[in-house]
């Protein structure tokens, strides 16, 4: 952006032109081209010879333009120098700063791709709140809009392993790929898997063929958006009130209902309890949905006789502060 010393700088340009074309004009009854043309080859020092033969006031009026128009140009080649080179500083200064944020994360989610679907996912993730989102992306207009919106991001290609270890891959929580290639997805897949084997992949897939490849490579959980999008439009037919509720539910930022996952610690006080006598749904007004085993075997609507076990994950419905107080009785070493 210009500031002001760089309009100033531009202004005495400009008026040192004019000057010295008027004065030309008027001293040696040049015409405006020559002039013009007189005054441009003598502020720039290009070496021309003289357009027209000059007299003794335009000699002189000529040595004034040389050093006047020279101090002009000088002072306007520095100024934007300076604007160039501090843009570039604080640029470099604020890579670095944003790359030291990301190699002190721990726990995060790396996004690879900021398509519409990876802007949707780390937009989510990032509203929730809790977790620290960082995108890998090459797409340089697809850069600019992430610095604009704050996400912290590696510019580069996700498929490479340095952008993934620059990312943090070895400290991150999990990892979600939705690049448009199925192909590409299954190579990030194999990279994270290969550098963090305990980290959580979700995939985005766009066939049945794919989704096998991806969970053969160590991804978790494989999405396909036309999938989940075909059956979500059947369910708007088929079921809307049920389709209604559950937007309004989860989805409407008006509404404080919210589902959460809460896991079931070996230290906390709902381990060997059964649901009626663990409260929770007397003290804290949430609904438990289900019960997630340590096998993994999937209670839904479990009965008020049904026992907590440390290592079982409870899935509750309610308002968001209630979540929270639950997820303290499950895990009472976690922060916040």
């Amino acid at each position: 952006m210009l500031k002001t010393r760089h309009i100033t700088a531009l202004l005495l340009l400009l008026t040192t032109v004019f000057i010295g074309t008027w004065g030309y004009v008027v001293l040696e009854h040049a015409n405006l081209l020559d002039a013009f043309y007189m005054t441009i080859i003598t502020l720039t020092t290009v070496g021309y010879k003289e357009v027209f033969p000059l007299g003794k006031w335009g000699r002189i009026f000529t040595i004034f333009i040389i050093f006047f128009g020279m101090g002009t140009v000088l002072y306007l080649a520095g100024s934007f120098t300076q604007m160039i080179i501090e843009g570039e500083l604080r640029k470099i200064l604020g890579r670095r700063k944003l790359e030291n944020k990301i190699k002190s994360l721990r726990n995060h989610v790396i996004v690879c791709g900021f398509g519409r679907i990876g802007e949707v996912v780390s937009q989510e993730i990032r509203d929730h709140g809790s977790v620290d989102v960082v995108v890998i992306e090459n797409d340089p207009k697809v850069l600019t809009k992430l610095e604009e919106s704050g996400y912290l991001y590696i510019p580069g290609d996700a498929t490479e392993e340095d952008c993934m270890m620059r990312a943090g891959i070895k400290w991150a929580r999990g990892l979600i790929t939705v690049l448009n290639s199925d192909a590409n997805n299954v190579y990030i897949t194999l990279t994270a898997r290969n550098l963090n084997p305990d980290i959580l992949i979700v995939a985005r897939s766009s066939s049945p063929l794919s989704e096998k490849k991806l969970l053969q490579a160590g991804a978790n959980k494989v999405i396909s958006p036309h999938y989940l999008g075909g059956k979500r439009i059947a369910q708007i037919l088929l079921r809307p009130t049920v389709a209604e509720f559950i937007d309004f539910a989860l989805h409407d930022p008006d509404i404080e209902l919210s589902l959460g996952e809460i896991p079931v610690r070996e230290n906390s006080v709902l381990d060997r309890v059964t649901l009626l006598e663990s409260g929770i749904r007397q003290r804290l007004d949430l609904i438990i949905v289900a019960i997630k085993k340590a096998s993994g075997e999937m209670l839904f609507n479990p009965k008020s006789e049904t026992v907590i076990e440390a290592g079982d994950t409870l899935i509750a419905l309610g308002k968001k502060q209630n979540l929270a107080k639950l997820e303290k009785l499950g895990n009472p070493t976690s922060v916040g």
